[in-house]
């Protein structure tokens, strides 16, 4: 015999396996696909009615012996409302998502949302939070179906770190698509399947990708959702472009081609000084912006719809009367460091160190005046040499003797141009270098039968080591001391990775007991680097008095995220790109740091004949300019380059021709340094023309501020978070105090319920002792945030409300489904309800319509009896939470007054309905606005109410006895 099975519709609440599921549209007559109320996606499940007990359900009302307190309506509103993941709203996915984008993180994700195929290049400023604007717009994009696969092209130092933010903070999982990890992930192919098919998101290494040998299959198989990090280094700017970056530049054009692909642009330096490369970008979005005049307000308009680029300073306070709002109601600030704090330290070499440097220069010269009168190949490769030894000695001891002991990788080459290619990138700092992976080794400086010489020099450089031969190495210990002893965390940048451990060993030893010392270079793959870093945090973080300091080469100069661990930089080696200092710099200045100076101390050798003329040519310009504009202006590499090659010249011919010297130094360093500050000058004032000829105007503050506006409402406020938390804790027996910029609350004393749901979110021990509560975004491990994301957040919120549901949980329950309270504040008895509202929602995509379920809670009110109820309005509604109990209630009393409420509240049933039919076309104008752009993604949108709405809490609020119009 069949078993019977019954018709569900989507949206209905059935009880089954113990637990109450709503009904979701994917569901058949023998298959039903259910989503816990008020639960997420991850916890959808498939039930068969045929074989498991089905039912349909009703959401039971409020117990009248189970009264709260006047806290209890506030408390179980903000419960619900933290733990929604399938909001209504026209955003999908902010409900389900463990991060709270900032209210300026949300414009870029609104220009999306009104292009059919969305095409973006994202420049904010660095620290900004380009890789949250890109992956919001990739999660929503995945969660209404316009997408359905996602790949990020990522340098490989940086898969991870994003692999990590998808996971954790958006619910992507990405598989890893690198060098090392394509043998593995290939074995579990099937016959003629790419991997690009099996695994629907993928994070792909750029430098794999970009070879002929791999990029065919890739484009073949490309997801239609494509992400492109450091997309500056994808471009070509003109004939003289790497052949790296040319490779880079013909696999994102194949990407581009296909008009259907959405494709996202990730950039802090869209020009990096040249227009062409700027233009050649824009190509890539859309292929008219690659001609388009942008001085025109045509081409502009045209522009806007595609192009973010906005500094900090546009953004640290947002949706402000001075942005055009008509007062500081949404106002958000965000804490962004308010400045850098530059120091220049000088130190000079001891007098061995100065025999040492003044002898290898000298070789140096030597062997470039000889080998130009061989050939241009030889020059070349001794010009290299040259470089490579002057900056090894420069930098330490110890990198000075790896490279005397070293081949030169310029000896290798046949011709000049080879030379070039290979001597280039392991001494000179370019900013389009094709990879940092790999360029912190020591260069080597032997060529052809000089190694007795270089032998003898790299002896005397080893016997160095140490603070009394290396003064620079002093002059470092004694700056560490002062940061440190004022409570900052350094990390010390340094050009080569024997210099790092160099000086790792020795400050280990000379700052004390309390001082946890690590290096971080290019031995350790990207992994292993994050790790270090971590350990290096939980060692120093277990003690208040314990520092941290990290000694890194270059290989962390880029995309990681310092600020957390870190509050200063020390440059112990100056870059010959001012740009890499900014790089560097980056990586602690920027939003979730909370210092609001950071300090950059820069070491330079007065007396080395490099460090001086660098530092006043090239990093004290790039620092003004900074400075004036607020962002960081590159100039080509070449013009760089320019200024240290005058350097290494005039050292070399100090060498070999003392006497003309003083000719040379101002007939051409002086040239090179006017020719230089003049295309700064150039870049700086195109930079500052460009900032308001792009300033952001395809979405208006307005439409911002109502969109913002709407998800608060609907999710909850930052001052709510606060006030939850603080009012959760305190009724679970918590204790609390005010912390600074926030509070601890010491959870030992909570219920073990409690404690269990926190615990795997904090981490081990954490909850023995008091835990930070941070009124910041941006926190530490084992702090959690106020905000509704935060997952310690959510775990107590969940906790609240599932106590709240639950009468026979043991301990406190400080959220109630009703309560009496009597008040002043009110004459009459007024009643309030806290509803929730299934909704039906029809959204077309690219790929077809999409069906969901998605809910939304409400408080509602009114005055005198429900069957002649005068309501009110949504603010007096709200304000109702705000009340608090002037005169105790008698339980007896307060029992039979819930009673009577709950025997006539069938009365208010067609007002419910009435209120959700006006909540769906509200939200149904909301979906229409955010896509009004588009006028194909409009057509066949519906939203509409399914089911009768579930009364979650009643709370009733009388006058204090005695007062007119009392509650009988």
């Amino acid at each position: 015999m069949t078993p019977m099975t019954t018709t569900f519709a989507a949206g209905a609440l059935v009880t089954a396996r113990g637990r109450d599921w709503v009904v979701l549209p994917e569901s058949a007559a023998d298959m039903l696909v259910l989503r816990p109320l008020g639960g997420a996606d991850d916890d959808i499940a498939a039930v068969f009615p045929a074989f498991e007990d089905v039912r349909g359900a009703e959401f039971p009302p409020p117990s009248v012996d189970d009264l709260g307190d006047a806290r209890a309506a506030g408390l179980l509103r903000s419960a619900l409302r933290i733990g929604f993941r399938s909001g209504a709203g026209p955003f999908r996915s902010l409900a389900g998502i463990a991060v709270e984008p900032r209210a300026y993180q949300l414009v870029p994700l609104m220009m999306a949302l009104r292009q059919r195929t969305v095409r973006m290049l994202i420049s904010d400023d660095v620290g900004i939070g380009k890789t949250i604007e890109a992956s919001l717009i990739a999660s929503e994009l995945l969660a209404q179906g316009s997408a359905q696969r996602l790949a990020v092209l990522c340098s490989p130092a940086l898969a991870e770190q994003w692999q990590d933010e998808l996971r954790v903070k958006f619910g992507i999982d990405a598989e890893l698509v690198l060098a090392s990890t394509v043998a593995k992930l290939e074995r579990g192919l099937d016959l003629g399947q790419s991997l690009f098919d099996k695994h629907p998101h993928v994070i792909v290494s750029t430098d794999y990708i970009k070879s002929t040998r791999h990029r065919d299959d890739f484009v073949r198989h490309c997801p239609d959702l494509v992400i492109v990090d450091e997309a500056h280094t994808c471009v070509a700017a003109d004939e003289r472009t790497s052949a790296q970056n040319q490779l880079r530049y013909e696999l994102l054009q194949r990407v581009a081609a296909d008009e259907e692909r959405h494709l996202l642009l990730v950039t802090a330096t869209p020009h990096s000084g040249k227009e062409s490369a700027f233009r050649n970008l824009l190509g890539l979005v859309r292929p008219e912006l690659a001609n388009v005049n942008l001085d025109t307000e045509a081409g502009r308009k045209l522009l806007a719809g595609h192009f973010v680029h906005r500094r900090r300073a546009d953004v640290r306070q947002f949706l402000t009367k001075q942005d055009g709002l008509s007062d500081d109601s949404l106002r958000e600030d965000t804490e962004f460091p308010v400045d850098r704090k530059f120091k220049d330290e000088t130190y000079q070499l001891s007098s061995a160190y100065r025999s040492l440097l003044e002898d290898a220069i000298a070789y140096a010269g030597e062997r470039v005046t000889n080998a130009r009168d061989r050939s241009k190949r030889d020059a070349r490769i001794a010009w290299w040499s040259a470089i490579a030894l002057l900056r090894s000695l420069v930098s330490s001891p110890r990198a000075a003797a790896q490279t005397l002991r070293t081949r030169s990788a310029a000896a290798l080459a046949g011709t000049a141009e080879e030379a070039d290619k290979l001597g280039a990138p392991l001494t000179s700092d370019a900013s389009d270098v094709d990879a940092l992976e790999g360029l912190d080794v020591a260069p080597g400086a032997e060529i052809e039968d000089a190694g007795a010489r270089l032998a003898e020099l790299a002896d005397r450089a080893e016997q160095l080591e140490g603070p009394d031969g290396d003064l620079k190495l002093a002059a470092l210990t004694k700056h560490l001391k002062v940061l440190l002893k004022e409570g900052h965390h350094p990390i010390v940048f340094c050009r080569y990775i024997p210099t790092a451990e160099y000086v790792a060993e020795h400050l280990a030893e000379k700052l004390g007991r309390k001082m946890v010392v690590r290096a971080v270079t290019g031995t350790l793959s990207p992994q292993q680097r994050l790790q270090r870093i971590e350990e290096l945090a939980e060692i120093a973080g277990a003690d208040p008095a314990a520092r941290r300091v990290l000694i890194a080469t270059d290989c962390l100069s880029e995309g990681v995220n310092l600020q957390h661990h870190f509050d200063a930089v020390v440059h112990y080696d100056l870059a010959w790109n001012p740009t890499r200092h900014d790089q560097r710099e980056g990586r602690v200045d920027r939003f979730g740091q909370k210092r609001d100076i950071v300090k950059v101390i820069t070491l330079y050798g007065n007396d080395n004949g490099i460090d001086g003329k660098v530092l006043e040519v090239l990093i004290k310009k790039h620092r003004q300019i900074w400075k004036d504009l607020g962002v960081s202006v590159s100039v080509p590499d070449a013009m760089s380059s320019g200024v240290t090659d005058a350097i290494v010249e005039w050292l070399l011919m100090r060498s070999q021709q003392p006497q003309q010297v003083g000719l040379f130094e101002p007939e051409d360093l002086a040239t090179r340094s006017d020719e230089i500050a003049v295309e700064w000058q150039s870049a700086a004032e195109r930079e500052k023309a460009s900032r308001s000829r792009f300033t952001q105007r395809a979405i208006h503050i307005e439409e911002v501020a109502r969109e913002v506006a709407a998800i608060r409402d609907t999710l909850g406020r930052a001052g709510e978070i606060r006030g939850f938390v603080r009012q959760a804790m305190a009724g679970l027996e918590a204790v609390l105090r005010d912390d600074g910029d926030g509070f601890t609350a010491d959870l030992s004393g909570t219920p073990a319920g409690l404690r269990d749901v926190v615990a795997p979110v904090l981490g081990g021990d954490a909850v023995e002792r008091p835990v930070p509560f941070r009124s910041t975004a941006a926190v530490a491990r084992g702090e959690a945030a106020l905000t509704r994301t935060d997952p310690v957040v959510g775990a107590m919120a969940g906790y609240v409300l599932n106590a709240a549901l639950d009468s026979k949980i043991d301990g406190p329950r400080p959220a109630r489904r009703c309560g009496v309270i009597r008040t002043r504040e009110v004459a009459t008895r007024t009643t309030l309800l806290l509803v929730r509202y299934r909704f039906h929602l029809t959204l077309p995509s690219r790929a077809g319509e999409r069906q969901l379920v998605a809910e939304d809670a409400r408080l509602l009110a009114f005055r005198g009896a429900p069957a002649s109820a005068t309501w009110l309005s949504t603010e007096d509604a709200l304000g109702l939470l705000d009340l608090t109990a002037d005169e105790n209630t008698h339980p007896a009393f307060g029992e039979s007054t819930m009673t009577r409420v709950l025997e006539g509240l069938p009365a208010t049933n067609e007002h419910l309905k009435a209120y959700g039919r006006e909540l769906a076309d509200e939200l149904l104008a909301s979906h229409r606005r955010v896509r009004s752009a588009s006028g194909e993604i409009v057509r066949g949108l519906n939203v509409s109410t399914e089911g009768s709405a579930d009364i979650l809490g009643v709370y009733v609020y009388l006058p204090v006895s005695g007062n007119a119009g009392g509650a009988a």
